[in-house]
C-alpha cells in the first residue's frame, strides 16, 4: 500500500495491556502510516508508560522507526489516579521486563501533535486511548488545532450503561474530565468508542489457544492477558478480556467494526454523583448541534477475527525479519 493512500495515524497512549496491543495493531497495520506515539499519564505514570511503549515497538523490532514523546504527568486540574489493580504496577503484567530501552529526550506530546498536524494538515488521525491530557494541552496552545484534524476516533466514555470509575463515568474521560471537554468542543469530526460497546469486545482464552505460542506476539499476547482474563473469571465465570482499546485503534482501519450515530456529548465536570459522566444527548434535549459520531453497536464475530489475524501477523512479519 503506497504510502500516500495509508492513514496518517498519531496514537496518544497510557500503555497497559490493552494499549500494548492497541500499539501492535497500529505499528504493523499496513493501512497506516503511524505518525508517532504520545503517553500520558493514566493506567499508570507516565515513565512506565513510556517504557512500556518503548518495550512494545522492541518486541516488534521497530525501536527507533517511530517518535516517542512523553507527555502529562497528571491530569489538568486534578490528582493524580491509576488503574495499576488492572494493570499491575508496571503496567503490563510483568511482561517484557528483559527489554532494555531509555526514556526518549525529544519535544514535549503536545508540541509533537501541534508540529506533526500543521505539517499535514487535515489528514492526520488522532487516536486516543488514554485520558485525553496531552491533546487538551495541545489546544490550550493552539484552539485552532481540532480544526485542522483529520479526525479523532477515541476509546472512553459511556454512551449508554455503567462505567467502571464510577457509576456513570469511564476510566479515560473521568481521570481528567475538563481535558475530554476541551478536545470534545474542539471542533474535528470525532468518534467516540465507550465502554458500553468496548464491553462486548471480549477476547478468550480459548480464542487465543488457537493460535500458535511460537508466533513471539502471540505468546507475549497470551502472557500479558493471562492476569487480566484470571480476574474476569472470577468475576463473570469466564477466561476473557475486554480489548477496549484495541477496538479504537481497528475502528480506524475498519470503521464497519462499529454502527454510529451523531449525538451532541457533553462531559460533566462538576457534579458530585456523576462527575465524569459522558453525557449523550439521544434526543435533543439541548437543542446542541451534533460533536460526536457515537458507536452504539460492535460486529463482535467481525473484530475479533480482525484482532486475531493483526496478532498472528503481527508476530509473523516479525519472525520474516
Amino acid at each position: 500500500m503506497e504510502g500516500h493512500s495509508r492513514k496518517k495515524v498519531l496514537l496518544d497512549v497510557d500503555t497497559g495491556v490493552d494499549d500494548a496491543i492497541g500499539i501492535i495493531i497500529a505499528a504493523t497495520a499496513p493501512e497506516i502510516q503511524l505518525m508517532g506515539i504520545t503517553t500520558v499519564s493514566g493506567n499508570i505514570d507516565l515513565a512506565s508508560a513510556t517504557i512500556n511503549t518503548l518495550r512494545v515497538l522492541k518486541l516488534l523490532g521497530k525501536s527507533g522507526q517511530y517518535p516517542v514523546h512523553m507527555g502529562a504527568s497528571s491530569p489538568l486540574k486534578r490528582p493524580v489516579r491509576y488503574a495499576t489493580e488492572v494493570h499491575g504496577k508496571t503496567g503490563l503484567s510483568g511482561q517484557l521486563q528483559d527489554l532494555p530501552v531509555e526514556l526518549p529526550r525529544e519535544t514535549s506530546a503536545e508540541d509533537f501533535m501541534i508540529d506533526t498536524i500543521d505539517r499535514h494538515p487535515g489528514e492526520i488521525t488522532l487516536i486516543l486511548t488514554a485520558p485525553h491530557t496531552n491533546f487538551a494541552k495541545a489546544l490550550e496552545k493552539r484552539p485552532d488545532l481540532g480544526e485542522k484534524l483529520g479526525e479523532i476516533i477515541f476509546m472512553g466514555g459511556v454512551a449508554e450503561g455503567r462505567g467502571n470509575e464510577s457509576p456513570r463515568g469511564e476510566f479515560n474521560i473521568a481521570i481528567d474530565p475538563e481535558a475530554a471537554d476541551r478536545v470534545l468542543n474542539c471542533g474535528a469530526k470525532i468518534t467516540m468508542v465507550g465502554l458500553d460497546v468496548t464491553k462486548k469486545a471480549l477476547l478468550r482464552r480459548k480464542d487465543l489457544e488457537t493460535l500458535d505460542s511460537g508466533n513471539p506476539v502471540v505468546n507475549f499476547v497470551k502472557l500479558v492477558t493471562a492476569d487480566y482474563m484470571n480476574r474476569y473469571h472470577q468475576t463473570h465465570g469466564e477466561y476473557a478480556c475486554l480489548m477496549h482499546d484495541p477496538l479504537a485503534v481497528s475502528v480506524a482501519i475498519d470503521p464497519s467494526l462499529v454502527t454510529t450515530a451523531h449525538h451532541f456529548v457533553a462531559v460533566e465536570t462538576e457534579s458530585t454523583y456523576c462527575d465524569g459522566e459522558t453525557v449523550c444527548d439521544f434526543n435533543g434535549y439541548f437543542q446542541e448541534p451534533p460533536n460526536v459520531h457515537v458507536a452504539l453497536e460492535l460486529n463482535q464475530q467481525q473484530f475479533i477475527s480482525f484482532l486475531l489475524n493483526r496478532i498472528i501477523k503481527a508476530g509473523a512479519d516479525l519472525e520474516t525479519h
